[in-house]
């Protein structure tokens, strides 16, 4: 069976001043051993000279598109903007500073395939802002369902692969909150399971000011997403007591 008969996968980037590093980011997506795609890119105003290397790229295939927005949207309304035009029955969500292993989209498709399943995560490892690599990878079970995801979210934004479908019913805005987590939360609630491809497969990169770097903004948007699902106090605090003891052992292997 041909590995590109999945059909079209919609990747969804939002940028802002990412000039530094949004080259890293499509070149990954260029890279995939899996081609059926379109890459949507969407600048969110950026300063710099973002808008001109994406061009570079719009001009050189056919299967990357911009989008420029007017004013600043932010993240979760750029993305949204993305969604709107995206062709695929499938979605991948890519960062302008991360990047992805050839094989990934390739590995999720196949299992995809073989469970059936309705979103599909990976392992991750990690560069420092710089892009040194830290010697470390999270590591991902096989599966998870709601209740082991309000311990700790498993599923990294970029590493997933979902049904549009899914996605655009349950896409959640919010910067002030963890939108990505609450997108996993709301459709595992719903009974569905997510589905991992254990190998790290996703590069996440961790600077002091982005949401993996800044461990106190990162619990308070956490504890946001869980009001944000409508747990009661008592609940949030007991899942916050929970991603506090995982986010510490996590974050002690990222220093």
């Amino acid at each position: 069976m041909d590995k590109n008969d999945f059909g079209l996968i919609s990747i969804i980037m939002a940028a802002y001043n990412a000039e530094k590093t949004i080259g890293f980011a499509i070149e990954s997506v260029l890279a995939q051993t899996y081609k059926d795609y379109e890459l949507i890119i969407v600048n969110d105003c950026s300063s710099d000279s973002t808008e001109e290397i994406v061009r570079i790229y719009v001009e050189n295939d056919s299967r990357i598109k911009l989008i420029s927005n007017e004013k600043n949207l932010g993240v979760s309304l750029s993305r949204l903007e993305a969604l709107k035009v995206a062709n695929g029955e499938w979605i991948a969500v890519l960062d302008s500073d991360d990047a992805w292993v050839p094989e990934k989209l390739e590995k999720q498709t196949a299992l995809q395939k073989e469970l059936e399943a309705d979103l599909v995560f990976t392992g991750v490892r990690y560069i420092r802002a710089d892009g040194a690599p830290i010697d470390w990878a999270f590591k991902v079970p096989g599966e998870t369902c709601y209740k082991e995801l309000l311990k700790q979210n498993v599923i990294a934004n970029p590493s997933a692969l979902v049904r549009k479908e899914l996605y655009s019913e349950h896409y959640a805005i919010g910067d002030e909150m963890h939108e990505d987590f609450a997108v996993w939360l709301s459709i595992l609630k719903t009974g569905i399971k997510a589905y991992a491809v254990t190998e790290p497969l996703t590069v996440v990169r961790v600077s002091p000011n982005s949401k993996s770097g800044n461990k106190f903004k990162s619990a308070l948007m956490n504890w946001r997403t869980y009001r944000y699902m409508k747990l009661n106090v008592f609940s949030a605090a007991y899942y916050m007591c929970r991603y506090t003891v995982n986010g510490v052992r996590k974050y002690r292997n990222l220093k």
